[in-house]
């Protein structure tokens, strides 16, 4: 059987389909690992990216199912939802790509907002005092007064990181986890919209070789 035979079709997208269950479950993952944790400030990108999981894991699921019954309907709903899901996966990875570290301003503005507990609960976890050290005068005055009220256990053994600057170290890390694993499982999604016309179009030999395929 040549692999562009009807077995090997329904094989491949089998198999496209359980990688993209996995790559649903990842950015799912990460995307909250770095909510949870408050690391990425931007909430529009990472409900993108966790939309982006839930899709990816839910149309993997109708392609398996398809692929294994060779049903019509479902490979249609499969292709066209698939390729609408790779336009916006896409365009979610490349903005994950492209964020850097001017979420600074994002990061004052949230920080300004944010209870006096909130702050100190953050400090423990993180283990780190204030938000970011700046010569501008209204940032100092904030930073000192929160590293003077800082429940750090860095504050009694040694100098503390800012809050601040962990947060944008771990944001960046998240969002190239993010944007690299999107873009690249991104394109595979297009081989899964071709196998999926392709085995759509095939007919299955252990069927009525009088059916309508």
């Amino acid at each position: 059987m040549v692999c562009g035979g009807f077995t090997c079709s329904k094989n491949a997208l089998c198999s496209l389909n359980v990688v993209y269950m996995l790559v649903g479950l990842l950015l799912i993952g990460v995307a909250a690992w770095g909510k949870g944790f408050g690391l990425v400030s931007s909430i529009h990108i990472i409900g993108g990216v966790i939309a982006v999981g839930v899709f990816l894991l839910l149309i993997a699921i109708v392609g398996l199912i398809g692929a294994i019954h060779h049903h019509q309907v479902m490979l249609f709903f499969y292709m066209v939802i698939l390729f609408i899901v790779f336009l916006f996966q896409f365009g979610v990875s490349c903005s994950c790509l492209a964020m850097n570290r001017t979420q600074q301003g994002l990061l004052n503005t949230a920080w300004g907002i944010l209870e006096n507990k909130t702050k100190t609960d953050l400090e423990v976890q993180l283990n780190c005092c204030g938000l970011l050290n700046s010569t501008t005068a209204l940032i100092r005055e904030q930073f000192e007064q929160d590293l003077k009220y800082c429940p750090a256990l860095c504050k009694k053994s040694s100098a503390c990181f800012t809050c601040g600057e962990m947060m944008l170290h771990h944001a960046t890390e998240a969002l190239k986890i993010l944007g690299g694993v999107g873009l690249f499982f991104s394109f595979t999604e297009i081989l899964g919209v071709w196998l999926a016309v392709r085995y759509r179009n095939q007919k299955d030999p252990r069927a009525n070789p009088s059916a309508f395929l």
